[in-house]
């Protein structure tokens, strides 16, 4: 792309005016004197950074200042522009207005968001997904999957499940103890409504996962926090608590904890089980991000070892098939499922049968086997290119451990910080990200969820200087 346009600047360092804002000003003044025209294509920050022999942080910080201010736009891949809006700034300069101020109220539109782990969508296996519904509808017995089925979900597919959490997982099920789901949030609300009552406590990691607790607390259930450190849930604290009051149940995300992302220790792992047959505690367990795992091996279920007496396992396909197909499903003893069976049958007659049946046929195909294999790579290469970026601008600032699996970052901050001030600042420059009281109980934890999946390396390290820079203006 041509970018002909040279900046006329003579930097001058022995000035109280900081370099990169002597650079940001005289880009606005060839925006506003049509030197720059809206759409215009900056050159890159190492060319701009080589004719003004400066370093390239100074270049980048004032584009970043730019860009806050709304006279420049970045766009993915492509590099940065000068904003579109200026055409209005620049008809009302036409017509004898000087100096028009642009209103202060209105926030940019993110165009960057770290979300919560969601998977790239353009992974998706969308046309297997496609010739499974086509040839489901094509089958001479079409006719019977238009009538109500199982509340536990057709057999089939619970089968499939069956088979998989048993050979994968080391679980111990059979198809009258897995009921299939519209995603895992309804396996949760179902699962609160049978296990919990109104004179109940249930134990939670803290910070963790608020959804979740809003099940719980829909059942009549009190939610008792329990901090989480670099080993997981604090078994101590957990078994303090139970000394003292009954507990009910205790919900845990014990592979890659929710947002911290640290595994639960093993020693902590058989503690919990402990602990839970010890005080009659039902462990329920939500393996939100089991499949996408870069060690050799994923740690398995806490469900999975035989001495634990009562459990109820929570998991979801929906990360890997589409996010927009809701496909959860909920595990546990055999009366326990058959309640929630009964449940669902009140709110949701049935499930989606030929979702249920398409999702099969990826399975038998293999085809889920082969998207999880390209997919896990790519999480790999983009996990492990965030690392990079996250030490090249946050080392020292923050901490971060390179995660086993899933596809968020957890980064702790080393100074205490004001979270929302710098979230709110970021806002202004498109940059989305989840606020800490999403995930705590009390006061906001003093840390960030990055979720990598949805956004590509220039989106990654455009964030991430971003974070840092407004770190830097605390």
């Amino acid at each position: 792309m041509l970018r002909p346009w040279k900046l006329q600047i003579e930097p001058n360092f022995d000035c109280d005016k900081a370099v990169y804002l002597q650079i940001a000003d005289a880009i606005i003044v060839d925006i506003r004197e049509g030197k720059l025209k809206p759409g215009d294509a900056l050159p890159g920050s190492r060319l701009l950074a080589g004719s003004l022999k400066v370093n390239r942080n100074t270049i980048v910080q004032a584009l970043d200042v730019l860009l806050a201010e709304g006279w420049l736009t970045s766009k993915a891949r492509k590099g940065t522009f000068v904003s579109d809006s200026i055409q209005e700034t620049a008809k009302a300069k036409n017509s004898g207005r000087k100096d028009p101020v642009p209103d202060p109220v209105q926030k940019p539109k993110p165009t960057i968001v770290f979300d919560d782990g969601f998977p790239d969508s353009k992974l998706a296996p969308i046309e297997a997904l496609s010739r499974a519904y086509r040839q489901i509808f094509n089958r001479t017995a079409r006719w019977k999957m238009m009538g109500y089925s199982n509340p536990l979900g057709d057999l089939r597919f619970r089968e499939a499940l069956v088979r998989m959490l048993n050979f994968n997982r080391g679980m111990h099920l059979s198809t009258e103890q897995l009921c299939v789901t519209r995603g895992s949030q309804m396996g949760m609300y179902l699962a609160a409504q049978v296990l919990l009552g109104p004179k109940d406590a249930v134990i939670v990691e803290n910070p963790g996962y608020k959804p979740a607790w809003r099940a719980f607390e829909a059942s009549g259930a009190s939610i008792v926090p329990v901090d989480v450190d670099a080993e997981g849930i604090n078994v101590e604290q957990v078994m303090s608590i139970a000394m003292k009051r009954p507990i009910k149940a205790i919900y845990v995300t014990p592979h890659h904890q929710y947002p911290t992302t640290v595994s639960l220790s093993l020693p902590r792992r058989l503690r919990i089980i402990e602990l839970c047959n010890t005080f009659g505690i039902t462990l329920i367990e939500d393996d939100y991000d089991h499949e996408f795992h870069y060690q050799q091996r994923p740690l398995l279920p806490l469900s999975s070892y035989k001495d634990l007496n009562s459990f109820l396992y929570v998991g979801s396909l929906s990360k890997v098939v589409a996010p927009a197909l809701r496909v959860g499903y909920l595990a546990g003893s055999q009366e326990t499922i058959k309640k929630i069976g009964q449940l669902r049958s009140v709110i949701d007659v049935q499930g989606d049968v030929i979702m249920e049946l398409a999702v099969l046929e990826l399975i038998t195909s293999g085809e889920i086997k082969r998207h999880l294999r390209k997919a896990t790579n790519h999480y790999r290469v983009k996990r492990d290119m965030l690392h990079q970026i996250l030490t090249h601008y946050l080392e020292g600032k923050a901490g971060y451990v390179k995660p086993g699996g899933g596809l968020s970052y957890w980064v702790g901050f080393h100074e205490d910080v004001d979270l929302f001030g710098m979230l709110e600042s970021l806002m202004q420059k498109g940059i989305q990200l989840i606020t800490p009281d999403k995930f705590s109980y009390g006061q906001p934890i003093n840390g960030l969820r990055l979720g990598f999946g949805s956004l590509d390396e220039e989106q990654l390290e455009i964030g991430v200087r971003a974070i840092a820079m407004a770190l830097g203006e605390q």
